[in-house]
């Protein structure tokens, strides 16, 4: 899950201007052709940031290995069931990923 979101450009730079408060941000999609929403960004929050520091470090590194700690740390902290490392399905981890980062805007 971590690695498709890695190569999703427009989260990828969406979490880049949200590093930034007060930032407004213009979403374009030419392909459902609506127009185009301005957003008002405020202060980013762990989860966003920790989102934003895990992307950059995949990107940008020359490891061979990227590890997802404070990540994992702030969406336990969101959805309790992912602490203690029991097998969790890749789905519901994109869906608290998503749906945490979403709450604290």
């Amino acid at each position: 899950v971590l690695q498709n979101l890695s190569q999703t450009p427009v989260l990828r730079e969406l979490l880049k201007e949200a590093r930034m408060p007060g930032t407004t941000v213009k979403i374009e999609s030419p392909e459902l052709s609506m127009e185009p929403q301005l957003i008002k960004l405020d202060q980013p929050c762990p989860l966003t940031l920790a989102m934003h520091q895990f992307l950059t470090e995949m990107q940008e590194t020359k490891k061979g290995v990227v590890t997802p700690k404070e990540l994992f740390a702030q969406v336990c902290k969101k959805a309790i069931r992912f602490k203690g490392y029991q097998q969790q399905d890749s789905h519901e981890l994109l869906r608290y990923l998503l749906d945490g980062m979403r709450t604290e805007e």
